[in-house]
């Protein structure tokens, strides 16, 4: 199995990563997104460790069940080799109705076929309002490429 753009990365191939990382994980389909990993992938989410897809599919599954409405938008930050850095921002709503913005970064390594071997994600989440919401859905071909905005 393997996962196009291969390392090592330049700026559009790394771009085309991260994209492809976004577009998947706004399917809120744990399978599909834990594809991206290999077998033994390692993560760091917040304070969770996770060792596998397995361990992956189950982490999203309980993330989404949570995380309602979610709506993600990432950012190449850096790469160099097989390594991408990148920066988020995600929102979602909890069962009271609570709307949450979280703000994170990642950074993953690959293998040669592109599939990722590690991610680690340090994420803040900040209260907001539903009118404060400024991510609806998956990201419209028109914002590729758009940076995030500081707050």
């Amino acid at each position: 199995m393997s996962r196009p753009p291969f390392p090592p990365f330049d700026e559009r191939t790394a771009a085309q990563k991260v994209q492809a990382a976004e577009d998947a994980w706004n399917t809120r389909d744990p399978e599909r997104v834990a594809a991206a990993y290999t077998e033994d992938s390692v993560w760091r989410n917040r304070d969770r460790f996770l060792s596998g897809r397995e361990e992956v599919v189950a982490f999203l599954r309980q993330k989404w069940a949570r995380e309602l409405d979610y709506a993600l938008r990432k950012e190449l930050w850096a790469f160099r080799q097989d390594r991408i850095a990148v920066r988020f921002q995600y929102e979602c709503h909890d069962e009271s109705g609570q709307w949450w913005r979280s703000y994170g970064n990642e950074l993953w390594e690959f293998t040669a076929d592109g599939l990722m071997s590690r991610r680690e994600a340090s994420i803040d989440d900040v209260p907001i309002t539903p009118a404060e919401r400024r991510i609806f859905g998956p990201r419209p071909e028109s914002e590729r490429g758009v940076p995030l905005p500081v707050r």
